[in-house]
């Protein structure tokens, strides 16, 4: 599935390439500069947005895990 998705896409940038091409160097470039930022934004937010996700802080230990890692704590200590 991963392959074909990857052919599909090299088979689009191909014919959108060529259409630029076609356009001339001006408006070609001009669409051309416009995809490549985008995708840039794009990628620039999702990495945003994994960095928030990780770096969520932990969950604090309830009260009866607190208790029962000192307990733990105790007991390895006699």
């Amino acid at each position: 599935m991963v392959i074909i998705h990857l052919l599909l896409l090299i088979v689009l940038s191909t014919i959108i390439g060529y259409l630029l091409l076609l356009l001339g160097p001006l408006i070609g470039g001009i669409i051309a500069f416009g995809i490549i930022v985008g995708c840039l934004l794009r990628v620039l937010y999702l990495l945003k947005d994994i960095s928030q996700r990780i770096s969520k802080p932990a969950p604090k230990p309830d009260k009866v895990e607190t208790a029962y890692n000192n307990y733990l704590k105790e007991k390895g200590e006699k």
